[in-house]
């Protein structure tokens, strides 16, 4: 019988979105697993604090400190990935943000903020990648962060669960647009991740009781566990798995 390891060895991983907890969890897995990793994210003291650990565990690590959201800017990026670490055979989009506000007090500025990182900027990241995997002959791995949030609604998130919706649809028409070059184009779909952010949120007890009454398995997920996803995503055990919407949500959306 043959034995599987989940090897990522010389694969080169873009990682938007790196100084963050999802996206520092997923830097770290790939990297173990024997990837080199680019980080990417706003935070350059915290891109080169990351870096600077994973170089000492051996990891080939580098970073830039880029708002992605800028006209341009991810083109310019995959350049300049390209260029340093000569190719890009991964890319994770966990860049996001999550600003609650009732629906009737959502302002324009948060609307466009919230679609501009979680949907416009991770589109132009996939695109320029995208144009970098089918010009080099095709073959790759795309994976974008989307949420529960994408299939079922939450209070006080219009914002968020429309981009998160968008995010799944987005993720289906590049992975069916993009089979025929075998680049491959799938979410991950979280629950509630204990992190700093939503241990904030859940000083609302009540909000907290709504959330853990909601997953059958009882509890949030960890980073650790969406890096495990995504370590399966972006490993040649999913080398058949294009365009699906892995679901890590402890059993929330199948209610």
């Amino acid at each position: 019988m043959k034995r599987f390891e989940i090897s990522l060895k010389d694969k080169v991983a873009l990682v938007t979105g790196a100084a963050g907890g999802l996206g520092g969890a997923i830097a770290w897995a790939f990297g173990a697993a024997g990837a080199r990793v680019f980080l990417i994210d706003l935070l350059e003291d915290k891109l080169k604090e990351i870096s600077q650990a994973m170089r000492a565990e051996g990891i080939d690590a580098g970073y830039q400190a880029l708002d992605i959201n800028v006209s341009g800017a991810p083109q310019t990026l995959v350049d300049d990935v390209v260029r340093e670490m000569g190719r890009i055979d991964i890319v994770v989009n966990s860049a996001g943000i999550n600003r609650p506000q009732k629906s009737e007090e959502v302002t324009e500025k948060n609307w466009d903020d919230v679609m501009n990182i979680n949907l416009r900027a991770m589109f132009f990241v996939s695109q320029a990648a995208g144009r970098h995997m089918i010009a080099r002959g095709g073959g790759g791995k795309i994976i974008n962060l989307s949420s529960q949030a994408g299939t079922v609604a939450l209070p006080l998130r219009a914002a968020y669960c429309s981009s998160k919706g968008a995010v799944n649809q987005m993720t289906r028409t590049l992975a069916l647009e993009w089979a025929k070059y075998r680049i491959l184009v799938n979410a991950i779909a979280p629950t509630f991740v204990e992190t700093p952010f939503t241990a904030q949120m859940f000083q609302d007890e009540d909000f907290k009781k709504y959330v853990l009454a909601s997953i059958p398995l009882g509890r949030m997920v960890t980073t650790e566990e969406i890096a495990d996803a995504a370590i399966f995503l972006a490993s040649d055990l999913s080398n058949m798995i294009t365009g699906h919407i892995l679901a890590v949500d402890g059993g929330w959306t199948i209610q």
